[in-house]
Parts: C-alpha cells; structure tokens; sequence
C-alpha cells in the first residue's frame, strides 16, 4: 500500500484519516517520519491552509502529504468561527474557550443553521496536487451533548444523523462527517 504522511499533528485528525482511509493507503504521522513543524495556518481559506500544510510536509518528508484544513460555519454569525474555528477563542487553540465563546455568541440567535467544512489536499513530492471538499449541515445547540469527538462536536447537531456529533460513535460521524465526505470526494480523483 502506498503511504501517504498526515500533514497534521491533531491526533483526532490523525485517527480520522486512518480509520477512513486506513484500508488503502498506510497513514504515517509526522512524529513516525521524525518531522516536528508547526505550520501557520494563516491562508483566508480552508484550501490556502490545507495546500500550505500538505506541500511543506511533501517537501520535508520526501513523501505525498495529506492534509486538512476544516472549520465551523454558523450563519447568525456571517460564516464565523469559519477558517478561525480552531482559535475562535484564543490563539492557543482551546476546545473549551472556543466552545464556550460559540455559545455565548449564540445565546440569542433564532437562526442556529451551521456546517462543517473541511478541504483536503493531497500534494506529491513532484508538485502535483489533488484536492476536494466534504460539508455537512446541521445546527447549534442551546447545550454541549455527547462525550465523543472533539472540538465543536458536541454542539453541532448533525442533519443527517439527527444527533450531534459528540453522540455519534466514531465510524457513524465518519459516514457522513465533512472530513469523511471530502476524504471519499478526494478517492474518487484518484
């Protein structure tokens, strides 16, 4: 199998692509390769971030880099948290702050309508990159509900699975989660 090396160091992330990939490409971690880089994530969207990420572990590593760029969207918010969903409440990138700004921020809105977005980049050592995009729908809730995920799963309820995800078990939120979405877009260009 081909190995590709997850341009990330979010171990949630991590076991995301291995549990939806894992039986056809072989899934490296940047500490398996011996690469430690923080890679700032300052593009304006969700491709600039994940392409900057994937072509500098490609290039440090030798070896195709996969990586992803996700965030939050809520529309009583104008698309915010969006592309600053991992620091919406802080620069050091805190589920909590972030989770507990969210619903302050929401405490009012009627209109709780949000979705997930990830873009996924695939970049090869010889400059060639293939890249898709999964989003799903659903809203905010009022309260956090569910102990798995993480980020703001537990407050995003999902559309299709008609709970959030911090209640789905893992391989449920897969089937259907923006990641899971853009990982299947993203196998079938290749």
């Amino acid at each position: 199998m081909q190995e590709l090396v997850a341009a990330t160091n979010n171990p949630h992330k991590l076991s995301e692509f291995r549990s939806i990939l894992g039986d056809k490409f072989v899934i490296r971690s940047l500490k398996e390769e011996g690469v430690a880089v923080e890679i700032d994530e300052d593009a304006d969207t969700f491709y600039g971030n994940a392409y900057k990420k994937a072509k500098t572990v490609a290039e440090l590593t030798g070896k195709p880099a996969l990586a992803d760029d996700s965030g939050l969207m809520v529309d009583a918010l104008g698309g915010a948290p969006g592309v600053y969903s991992a620091r919406y409440g802080g620069e050091d990138g805190n589920s909590e702050l972030n989770r507990a700004k969210l619903l302050k921020e929401m405490s009012s809105a009627e209109n709780r309508k949000a979705r997930f977005i990830s873009c996924i980049v695939l970049y090869y050592p010889d400059g060639r990159s293939v890249s898709a995009e999964g989003i799903t729908e659903g809203s905010i809730l009022t309260e956090e509900k569910g102990e798995n995920g993480f980020g703001y799963d537990c407050l995003f309820y999902s559309d299709d699975l008609g709970m959030s995800f911090g209640e789905a078990d893992p391989d449920m939120k897969n089937g259907v989660s923006h990641r899971g979405r853009a990982l299947g877009a993203l196998l079938a260009k290749l």
